[in-house]
């Protein structure tokens, strides 16, 4: 099974990073783990459906705004992501992106194989380099979060495997 564990963000917007950096904390503990690829990315929407392409299993850490204490760690699914507010044609929301994916029979995750780790977000307006210190300090715990997530999803593939 190919998974790809990937970090979304943007480097230059406080806790809008913080998916990148739990990305970054995560490629030296799975660097032994050739069937997991670790990347970085900067999109969502039909950008993110393409880069699920060819995966068996995602797993995606990217900040979210929900009004819960920052730095909290939401699990979610593709269903479970809060509902996307746009009027804009360019920016889909990822049930979306993936339901259009899956009628151009794309070779994409099923829905129960893809995981969202939101890493709830204090400041995502503001120019910074450094993430506010509740998202910081959550850094340690999203990564855990998603070797937890990895580790049940292998859980999951093995009681597919055995039935």
């Amino acid at each position: 099974m190919k998974t790809l564990v990937l970090g979304l963000g943007n480097p230059l917007v406080a806790d809008d990073s913080v998916g990148l950096r739990v990305a970054a904390e995560l490629k030296s503990r799975l660097a032994d783990r050739p069937d997991v690829e670790v990347g970085e990315d900067y999109w969502g929407g039909l950008r993110l459906m393409e880069r699920m392409i060819g995966f068996d299993r995602v797993i995606v850490v990217d900040a979210i705004c929900t009004g819960s204490p920052p730095g909290t760690i939401h699990r979610l699914t593709p269903e479970g992501i809060p509902t996307q507010k746009s009027n804009s044609a360019h920016d889909l929301s990822l049930p979306m992106a993936l339901a259009l994916g899956r009628q151009a029979e794309a070779a994409l995750p099923r829905d129960e194989h893809i995981r969202l780790i939101g890493v709830e977000a204090e400041d995502v307006l503001s120019f910074s380099e450094e993430c506010t210190p509740a998202v910081a300090a959550a850094i340690p715990r999203a990564v855990e979060v998603v070797l937890e997530e990895l580790k049940n999803l292998d859980s999951q593939e093995g009681l597919e495997i055995g039935d």
